[in-house]
């Protein structure tokens, strides 16, 4: 996918011609930066791991989301952008676990939730829980840069922990197939913290990267896009977005990206 973007670092003028090359750190990343990612894939991602392995990694990434009140955390974020909607319809895309709809749903007595996912496997888990039979729920295979929907169907298009899974030229589809069925885009994500600090974070997960829950969180925080780069993603996807980023370094990042 060709495009041009301009960025500024400081007084240097950069420009990215091929999104695909674009680090994740963004068009004016560092030199450090741009060696602080990887084309590793999480298990997750893999065709060629034990489907045990991958289900150990979505029950840990439950397990922390409610311990941690993260689900709960999410879904607040997520209702504040449609405070407005009074029946509101949500996609959620790359649900993994469901954790987030279940949350949604729960806080909001009206909404209407389509909870969707690329994994069959993580489909079939979440319809056989309680989302599967909630009457304001739909559960169903669903690719985010390709979402089989009408125009502005949904108010609300939301990911949670799951965009940097994306490469960028997945990413740049997802983010204009999200705004195109819902609108408004809302993205929680990790944040890609400075060089320094990114290196010391990476430095605490060595000694467990036995564990497939490690060893997943250190490939995606190497995967994690930074506030730039989801804005030249954007840009990408449609200049006419408009895009807002908050959060991080090392809290989550909330990336919103508005078509009106």
């Amino acid at each position: 996918m060709q495009c041009t973007i301009m960025a500024m670092m400081g007084t240097v003028e950069i420009r990215v011609d091929d999104i695909e090359a674009m680090p994740r750190g963004g068009p004016g990343a560092s030199w450090l930066d741009r060696r602080l990612e990887t084309r590793c894939q999480e298990y997750l991602d893999r065709d060629d791991v034990d489907e045990r392995i991958k289900r150990s990694v979505v029950r840990s990434l439950e397990w922390t989301g409610d311990v941690f009140k993260n689900h709960e955390r999410f879904a607040l974020i997520a209702l504040d952008q449609i405070a407005d909607v009074p029946d509101p319809k949500i996609v959620e895309l790359g649900a993994g676990h469901g954790g987030l709809s279940r949350k949604l749903l729960e806080q909001h007595p009206t909404a209407r939730v389509t909870v969707t996912d690329i994994d069959p496997t993580s489909v079939l888990n979440i319809a056989a829980g309680e989302l599967g039979s909630h009457p304001r729920a739909a559960v169903q295979v669903a690719d985010a840069t390709e979402i089989d929907a009408p125009d502005r169907y949904f108010d609300l298009a939301v990911m949670a922990l799951t965009f940097h899974h994306l490469r960028p030229p997945q990413a740049v589809r997802a983010i204009a197939e999200a705004t195109r069925v819902a609108g408004k885009f809302l993205v929680i994500d990790l944040p890609r913290p400075p060089s320094l600090l990114h290196i010391v974070k990476l430095a605490s997960f060595m000694p467990f990267l036995a564990i497939p829950f490690v060893h997943d969180g250190f490939i995606s925080s190497l995967r994690a896009y930074s506030p730039s780069a989801l804005r030249a993603l954007a840009a990408a996807a449609d200049p006419r977005i408009e895009v807002e980023v908050r959060g991080g370094p090392l809290g989550p990042q909330v990336f919103v990206a508005s078509l009106t």
